[in-house]
């Protein structure tokens, strides 16, 4: 009965976070891009921050070690991420953009072999990191005659956010602060927000209020605020503790699919043929790049034996 629960959590969890995709090119129509990253965790970050509050007995780093992890995750995980996310899904679909941050994991290997060398990975692990930007590079369709394309740009962007979500993931390892993970996200939100208000203020990005008053534009904010970052976070730490880390990140290469459902009923958008293509050379990396951890997953869940660890 449990693994029927853990599938039913795991799929609401791709369902939320493939489905925020869609709400952020919605909300785009009606805030400023860099703006909307920062106003998601104003909200956010409050509704985190009484959450590790209420449930964790450390919830607020105490160290200069701790505080050090909280501002990479600040900058990296929250602020970069989100700005350069936002800013990109200005031209690309919901699904392309999914497709494009499901690379993070195979990028975080990949950057642990330079900064954490017990990750260091095998020749087949190259190999798979490789295949995964040749996916990239697929979705992307880059022309050598016009790298400024509009369409490759806003690809770039998003694929620069990937990148310093695996970034800020491999620094935090290895700071190993030892926060709560609650702890380590809620004050990575609150601080979070500092980048993208600066960039907004720096880009000279228009404040008209008046236009985040529609419906439309209220319901993509709460979405993304309540439901994708609290209750997807909630639902994420809880599936993290019981399913441990390789079967997590499997999230995203199922979120992409609800992206995708979800982007052609609500938005009208259409996956093409090179984005079905680079999101299989995507998979076909991660899975090179995680072949051994989800074998040992396997080789666990066919035995009965206690489980040792992630």
């Amino acid at each position: 009965m449990a693994n029927y629960r853990h599938l039913a959590l795991f799929l609401a969890l791709a369902a939320i976070w493939g489905s925020a995709f869609v709400a952020i090119s919605a909300g785009l129509a009606y805030f400023p891009p860099v703006l909307f990253a920062a106003l998601r965790y104003d909200v956010a970050g409050v509704v985190m921050l009484a959450y590790a509050a209420l449930t964790v007995d450390r919830w607020r780093p105490c160290d200069r070690q701790e505080w050090a992890a909280v501002t990479i995750g600040a900058v990296l995980l929250i602020g970069a991420y989100h700005a350069f996310l936002f800013v990109g899904q200005q031209h690309t679909t919901a699904a392309a953009a999914a497709i494009l941050v499901s690379l993070s994991p195979v990028l975080t290997t990949g950057f642990a072999r330079l900064w954490l060398p017990s990750d260091a990975l095998s020749p087949v692990g190259v190999v798979g990191v490789l295949v995964g930007l040749v996916g990239v590079a697929v979705i992307s369709q880059p022309d050598p005659e016009n790298l400024l394309a509009t369409d490759f740009v806003a690809s770039l962007l998003v694929f620069c956010a990937a990148t310093a979500f695996a970034l800020g993931s491999v620094f935090t390892r290895r700071i190993d602060a030892g926060l709560p993970i609650e702890t380590m996200e809620a004050w990575s939100m609150v601080g979070g927000v500092l980048c993208p208000h600066v960039g907004s203020l720096a880009l000279g990005e228009p404040i008209d209020p008046s236009s985040w008053l529609h419906a439309e534009a209220l319901g993509a904010l709460a979405y993304l605020a309540l439901v994708a970052s609290a209750v997807g976070f909630l639902l994420y730490f809880d599936l993290l503790e019981r399913l441990g880390a390789v079967e997590i990140n499997m999230v995203s290469y199922v979120a992409p699919i609800f992206s995708a459902v979800v982007g052609w009923l609500y938005l009208d958008e259409v996956v093409d043929r090179a984005t079905l293509v680079g999101f299989g050379l995507i998979v076909v990396g991660f899975l090179l790049v995680k072949r051994r951890a989800i074998r040992e997953e396997l080789s666990y869940r066919g035995t009965d034996s206690p489980r040792s660890g992630d």
